[in-house]
């Protein structure tokens, strides 16, 4: 057991929200009052807030649904189950993505084509975003997902996935009455220019073949503030979005169920399909934008996308396509000029 595993009974307990007493704790686990008290130190450390009362005991800041295989399993439809041959909650990985590639990298996924293996975080140490940033990743209180799936038409086939998996989130969210939800070229998720959520594409394997396709998804659910002082972009989550708290093993069997959907459709007819969805949710169409590149910002409108999933960027040259890698896209001040 992990470090974080020990202390999985206590959080267990706590995750109500509501108070519960040093006896009543040492009686549960069968450890001493002053056992419950040195493990409860330790809860900072992961990011949760416990607030101690004489006479009342312990509890949470707020309530906190700990991911559990069961019951993300009884929100997934038959043939999302179907399509799973490994389904795995870690208490706390480096990145969920990190571990999917170490797995493969060690032939320990054995995969059909088609076939997923899917990996869940209460908390990530390093978590992975794109153009080498990290993702905050406080224990309990988001989504950490990798979801990896083997396919066997080469990496060119791949291209405009990250589009297509924004959408599935996007699509799940609203099911869950989530407002507001927009997609920034290539894979952020946003609600007015705050970002909720981001994916991180990885490929493995052959490239002109066989090869693994690696699908990280960070979603934020509720977040501290204080914790999140050193993202220099700004965030919102799903709590400060909705007014309460979200059941986290029905949003992730609800993304990984839209994922698997549009992924079956992608691979089917291509990213043609998705377009017009991709342009009513793009919340940089027609906008003044900076592309930024390693030691370069480009300014320009940006016109949606192409039929690969290519940026269209209206430049004073003209019409140029740009596609994904280590680019990022962000609204030019000129728009509130």
């Amino acid at each position: 057991m992990t470090a974080t595993g020990s202390l999985l009974p206590l959080i267990s307990i706590l995750s109500d929200g509501r108070f519960h007493s040093g006896s009543e704790l040492g009686k549960q686990l069968g450890i001493s009052r002053s056992a419950i008290w040195k493990t409860i130190g330790k809860f900072t450390d992961l990011g949760l807030e416990v607030h101690a009362v004489r006479g009342k005991g312990y509890k949470l800041n707020y309530p906190i649904t700990l991911l559990e295989s069961s019951a993300i399993h009884s929100g997934l439809s038959e043939a999302s189950k179907n399509l799973i041959a490994q389904l795995e909650i870690l208490d706390t990985i480096d990145s969920t993505n990190s571990h999917a590639m170490r797995l493969i990298q060690e032939g320990k996924l054995l995969l059909q084509p088609g076939q997923y293996s899917i990996h869940l975080a209460e908390q990530q140490s390093s978590g992975k975003g794109r153009r080498g940033r990290q993702w905050v990743s406080p224990f309990g209180q988001n989504i950490y997902l990798t979801m990896v799936r083997l396919i066997d038409t080469g990496v060119v086939a791949t291209e405009g996935i990250s589009l297509v998996v924004g959408l599935a989130i996007i699509r799940a969210l609203r099911e869950l009455g989530v407002p507001g939800l927009g997609v920034k070229w290539p894979n952020d998720i946003l609600v007015g220019q705050k970002k909720l959520a981001g994916i991180l594409l990885e490929i493995s394997g052959d490239i002109s073949g066989i090869c693994q396709l690696t699908i990280g998804a960070g979603i934020n659910v509720r977040n501290q503030p204080e914790a999140m002082e050193q993202v220099s972009q700004p965030w919102t989550d799903l709590y400060q979005l909705t007014g309460k708290g979200m059941n986290r093993n029905l949003l992730v069997s609800r993304v990984i169920c839209h994922i698997m959907s549009v992924l079956e459709e992608f691979e089917c007819n291509g990213l043609k399909n998705f377009i017009v969805e991709w342009q009513d949710n793009d919340v940089m169409k027609d906008q003044h934008v900076e592309l930024v590149t390693t030691g370069s910002t480009v300014p320009g409108i940006a016109r949606g996308i192409s039929e690969t999933g290519a940026l269209l960027l209206e430049t004073s040259q003209g019409i140029q396509m740009v596609n994904g890698g280590e680019v990022s896209l962000r609204k030019s001040a000129i728009n509130d000029s």
